[in-house]
C-alpha cells in the first residue's frame, strides 16, 4: 500500500464513549492494521498491552479522557481476509486438526468460526 492515510480512530474513541472493542483483519506486519494503529497511539503516547498472544491476538490499552478517566480499549486482530494470509492460516496447529477430522474444512470455513466470535 503506498500513500495511506490514516484516520485519527483516538478522537473516535473520545468522541464516542461506548466503543470499547476494535477489530483488525490483519496483524501487526508492516502495512498491516494493527502495525498503523501502533503508530497511531505513538502520537498520543500510548501503547498496547498483549492479553492473549494466540491468534485472534488480544491487546489492550488505557485511554483517559475526561468523560471516563481510566477507559480500557480492547483490541482485536483476526486472520487477514487476504488470500496471502491461507498460508498462515494452514499452519496453525488448530486449522491442521480441524482440517484433519473433515477434508473439507478450508480457510474459509476457519475465518468465519474465528470471525463468528467476535461478530
Amino acid at each position: 500500500m503506498t500513500n495511506i492515510k490514516l484516520r485519527d480512530v483516538i478522537s473516535y474513541l473520545k468522541q464516542y464513549p461506548n466503543i470499547d472493542t476494535l477489530l483488525f483483519t490483519g496483524g501487526n506486519s508492516k502495512n498491516g492494521p494493527e502495525y498503523f494503529f501502533r503508530k497511531h497511539l505513538k502520537t498520543y503516547n500510548l501503547k498496547l498491552n498483549l492479553i492473549s498472544s494466540e491468534t485472534p491476538k488480544i491487546h489492550k490499552f488505557n485511554l483517559g479522557c475526561q468523560i471516563t478517566p481510566s477507559r480500557r480499549i480492547k483490541t482485536i486482530s483476526l486472520t487477514s481476509s487476504s488470500g496471502a494470509a491461507n498460508i498462515s492460516i494452514s499452519r496453525n496447529p488448530l486449522y491442521k486438526q480441524l482440517k484433519a477430522s473433515n477434508p473439507n474444512f478450508n480457510t474459509f470455513d476457519f475465518r468465519v468460526m474465528q470471525y463468528r466470535k467476535f461478530f
